[in-house]
């Protein structure tokens, strides 16, 4: 190193002749990158030594004799020839462009190309310089990944198909038929990727009494899915041994509170229901646990809320209170049940959530109608709010079907 000191010790400056470059035909001919000019016909006139190595031919193979779309693969020639040469003539610059050069073995290098026109002072263009860039690296990390994404959808799909499957477990395939009822039911994802924990079913018991409900367990995933299971045997089991709804509900706290307390706790909300159907129509007892009131669908068109405020959650604490009512269903009468992603649900593009108010318009705007008629209704709207449903959403309704309505 060598530096010239002035006349009071300061350095006033101080060169590094063993760092420079021997010449800037060496910075030309060593670059990391490759160099090369054409003339305007594409024939190579000057490459550099970099570039040279890379494909493994000698200078004379190529200067004068060879243009640069003779490098490229066969794919690079045609692109060369139906865009990059456009481009030159019209802009006289291109850039960024990802094509592959053709080595003398045979093997190919991903390259990243950008060129520009030199023009001579009466702006006539002379020659195309070209800088070339290696993007073996930069190809290989692009490649990898691809093959990290195409695993991640893989496992995706994987993943939905297992929600898919394991959330078909959770509902009974096909509604029982009950004599002289009408049944309808809908399930609503609001993902395919995560099991929801809405459940409802309905199943016989003793003579001509059937029992049957809706809920909704708190969360998702597979945690949501053990409690949604271990709800619906429970309740069923307990249906057996006392058919009472709120007896039924005070079990199913019981089993919940015993078996998912501590650090994790776990509750649902849940309306569970007997009926007897008679001649003349249908007497149904509702019990409630912290769920949405169901919704009376009477045959003159009026809709209304089945009082069954008060119910505590299920689960949430030791005996906690139960709501219970009594409803009689007469000809063109329905019962519907849903879980709260119908309320929580935002319209499309909208901010406010669909609310109780606005579920009772909606259907008292059907008319009198069926039960798979309300649940195919609702199944439209819930389709139209798109991505503002949140959350999962079980319907599920029952009605006295009107036969002197089905027949007019």
């Amino acid at each position: 190193m060598m530096c010239e000191t002035s006349g009071d010790g300061n350095k006033t400056g101080m060169t590094f002749p063993s760092l420079l470059e021997d010449s800037a035909e060496d910075l030309y001919e060593n670059a990391p990158c490759g160099y090369l000019s054409t003339l305007m016909d594409g024939t190579i006139a000057k490459i550099n030594t970099t570039l040279l190595s890379w494909l493994g031919h000698d200078r004379d193979e190529l200067v004068g004799r060879r243009s640069f779309a003779d490098l490229l693969t066969v794919g690079g020639r045609i692109y060369h020839e139906t865009h990059v040469a456009p481009m030159l003539a019209m802009h006289g610059e291109a850039g960024g462009l990802a094509l592959e050069l053709r080595c003398a073995d045979g093997t190919r290098i991903p390259v990243l190309v950008t060129a520009t026109v030199k023009t001579g002072a009466d702006g006539t263009a002379q020659l195309i310089r070209v800088v070339v860039f290696d993007a073996r690296e930069r190809r290989a990390y692009e490649q990898e990944l691809l093959r990290a994404r195409r695993q991640a959808d893989h496992e995706r799909d994987r993943a939905r198909k297992l929600a898919s499957t394991l959330q078909r477990t959770l509902l009974p395939p096909v509604l029982m038929t009950v004599p002289g009822l009408e049944t309808a039911a809908y399930y609503h994802p609001a993902s395919a990727d995560e099991v929801g924990g809405d459940f409802y079913d309905l199943f016989p018991l003793t003579g001509d009494n059937w029992g049957f409900f809706l809920g909704d367990v708190s969360g998702k995933g597979a945690v949501a899915a053990a409690v949604t299971s271990l709800a619906r045997y429970t309740m069923r089991s307990a249906a057996v041994y006392d058919p009472d709804p709120v007896a039924v509900l005070e079990n199913l706290n019981t089993v919940l509170h015993q078996e998912f307390q501590g650090g994790d706790p776990r509750f649902c909300t849940a309306v569970y229901g007997s009926l007897s159907p008679g001649p003349d129509g249908c007497a149904v007892t509702l019990a409630s646990g912290g769920h949405p009131p169901a919704v009376l669908l009477r045959a003159d068109g009026s809709v209304e809320f089945v009082d069954t405020y008060g119910g505590m959650l299920v689960g949430a604490i030791p005996g906690a209170r139960f709501v219970e009512t009594t409803v009689r269903l007469t000809p063109g009468d329905v019962l519907l049940l849903y879980s709260d992603g119908l309320l929580e649900a935002r319209p499309t593009n909208g901010r406010e959530r669909y609310s109780e108010e606005r579920l009772l318009e909606f259907l008292a705007a059907l008319g009198p109608v069926g039960a798979k008629e309300t649940v195919d209704a609702l199944a439209v709207l819930l389709a139209g709010f798109g991505d503002g449903v949140e959350d999962d959403t079980a319907l599920f309704a029952l009605g006295v079907p009107d036969v002197t309505r089905i027949r007019r």
